[in-house]
């Protein structure tokens, strides 16, 4: 098996909930994807990248996750999710998920945890602000539905940060909680037999968000702790990242950490 699979591969990016239904409800599953999997074999696709499939509100297509560990329920199970690996392998298929880990949904037991109690153990997984950040109406994504990247919570009686909508607050990636439990997260997609992940938004995950201030400092640590995570669980698994940029600074997704030496990213 080639280490850099990927430099041949033909991906095929889907929505399941859009692709093919088994059961006559109306929605994509599962189930349907894994009928139509010796389809996608013929057309030669031997990786498939799978757009969110977990558990959310649905407020952003599904890039607002409730649970990091499922799979929704109008898509199937975990069970499903297993049985599509393996049927995907023996047909030559990889399978990539979204890793969407800038931000939570607002109904995530994390982000409810947090704005109730400010003695919450979650209160520090997000980002934070007891006054009026000055720079709270900048760097929004999508201006024109969005005012603002700083939202007030009367729950938390405080400012919370989202760079997305404002049902999406940011995880504070600076706490080392938080970068330990994705690596949970990583490690369970790998062992139920994923190739790896695109990640979302990853500019925006090495950003360290401090109030007022407009250009924060990039910490690449993230992405190298990432890679040599996910290679030491599989060697072949790769990171696809989102890396909206110029493509001035591109180089700095793919190589050495511009910071200082560390593992290189390939």
């Amino acid at each position: 098996m080639s280490e850099r699979w990927y430099k041949e591969a033909v991906v095929y990016s889907l929505q399941v909930d859009s692709f093919a239904d088994s059961d006559g409800d109306g929605c994509g599953d599962l189930r349907g994807l894994i009928s139509r999997l010796d389809y996608l074999a013929r057309l030669g696709v031997t990786c498939l990248w799978l757009n969110p499939v977990h558990p959310s509100p649905l407020r952003d297509n599904g890039y607002d996750i409730t649970d990091y560990y499922g799979i929704h329920p109008r898509l199937g199970s975990l069970g499903d999710f297993a049985e599509l690996v393996l049927e995907a392998r023996e047909r030559g298929m990889r399978i990539l998920m979204d890793l969407v880990v800038n931000h939570t949904s607002d109904e995530h037991p994390w982000f409810v945890s947090a704005q109730g109690s400010p003695d919450s153990p979650y209160r520090d997984w997000y980002v934070w602000s007891d006054t009026e950040p000055s720079d709270r109406k900048q760097g929004m994504v999508f201006p024109g539905e969005q005012e603002e990247t700083w939202s007030w919570s009367d729950a938390a009686q405080s400012w919370y940060y989202h760079r997305f909508y404002g049902f999406q607050p940011d995880l504070n990636w600076a706490n080392p909680a938080v970068r330990a439990e994705i690596r949970k997260v990583m490690g369970f997609w790998l062992q139920l037999g994923v190739a790896g992940f695109r990640v979302d938004a990853a500019p925006f995950i090495l950003e360290q968000t401090v109030p007022g201030v407009a250009s924060p400092p990039m910490d690449w640590t993230i992405l190298d702790d990432w890679r040599s995570e996910v290679q030491w669980r599989r060697g072949d698994a790769v990171l696809l990242c989102e890396a909206n940029v110029g493509a001035v600074d591109v180089p700095k997704y793919t190589g050495e950490n511009p910071e200082g030496p560390t593992t290189a990213r390939t």
